[in-house]
């Protein structure tokens, strides 16, 4: 609930840009409730300047929300745990039978969130800089205020970040390439094959799994591999299909009796994987629209 007033002048102001102030902070953190929390400090923020001095009203929250986001970021790569967020229960999964995911509307309407998937692979400049300019065309050198850069080394980390996410801005990035990297990781899994798997990890890879007991996050290639070695095809699984997942290449196991064991969703960036997120919490699986094992 907003704490402003409609009665006073700049309220209405700031009522009037907290659409796209969220939006921003959404598409830089990833979490509703993390977005809330940035534009309702921004307004606070906002509440304690002398406002006649501010010339730019919407470029001035945009720098603020910008700046209480990447404070966030950074936090969350001090502390990896705290970057699990509200997004799990928005996974949308659909079979992945055929080459032309295009066609699947429930696809196409995930693809927003293959990207916020996509955009934690990246550092928090890289992130801050591709959102505000790519998605809400801020100019460089104000991005470079708010990172304390040249405009010219916030157009270069846009750039380095543009690289990382282009395959995921339409439906049809779970391709062919991205499908044969997860296969080679499913199969590495299954043989228990260590070299294999780190030759399809990056060596910074993030596990997040989300379990009954809370939140296990992983990291780096060498400890991640060692988990999968056991984690997939068990034998708890009874049968398990290639899917999508928010519009990334996924998996979906099934135990014999037809309830559903994880989902997991890869990310993929310069033909290795990132990034891989795996729901095994059985209350998160049931609150999902999964598809039946057929």
């Amino acid at each position: 609930m907003s704490d402003t007033s409609p009665a006073d002048p700049v309220a209405e102001a700031f009522e009037a840009q907290r659409d796209r102030l969220r939006a921003v902070a959404y598409r830089m953190l990833g979490s509703h409730a993390d977005a809330e929390d940035v534009v309702q400090e921004a307004w606070l923020r906002l509440s304690r300047q002398d406002t006649a001095a501010i010339h730019n009203f919407a470029g001035w929250l945009t720098t603020v929300v910008g700046r209480i986001s990447l404070d966030v970021l950074r936090s969350r790569q001090a502390r990896p745990e705290a970057s699990y967020d509200d997004r799990l229960p928005e996974l949308v999964v659909t079979l992945d039978d055929g080459p032309a995911p295009e066609d699947d509307v429930a696809l196409a309407d995930s693809v927003g969130l293959a990207l916020l998937v996509v955009l934690e692979s990246l550092g928090p400049s890289e992130r801050l800089a591709f959102v505000l300019h790519d998605l809400f065309a801020v100019p460089f050198d104000e991005i470079g205020q708010i990172l304390g850069k040249s405009a010219a080394a916030a157009k270069m980390l846009a750039s380095r970040a543009r690289r990382k996410v282009q395959t995921t801005e339409h439906p049809t990035a779970a391709g062919r390439e991205q499908r044969e990297v997860v296969q080679a990781f499913l199969s590495a899994a299954r043989r228990g094959d260590f070299e294999g798997l780190l030759r399809v990890l990056d060596p910074e890879v993030k596990l997040t799994v989300g379990t009954p007991g809370g939140v296990v996050v992983v990291l780096g290639a060498t400890e991640v591999a060692a988990g999968a070695q056991h984690r997939v095809g068990t034998g708890v699984a009874a049968r398990g299909r290639a899917a999508l997942v928010n519009g990334l290449p996924g998996f979906v196991s099934w135990r014999e009796d037809g309830t559903p064991l994880s989902v997991m969703a890869f990310t993929v960036v310069d033909r290795r994987i990132a990034r891989i997120a795996v729901v095994i919490d059985p209350a998160r699986l049931a609150s999902m629209d999964l598809p039946d094992p057929g």
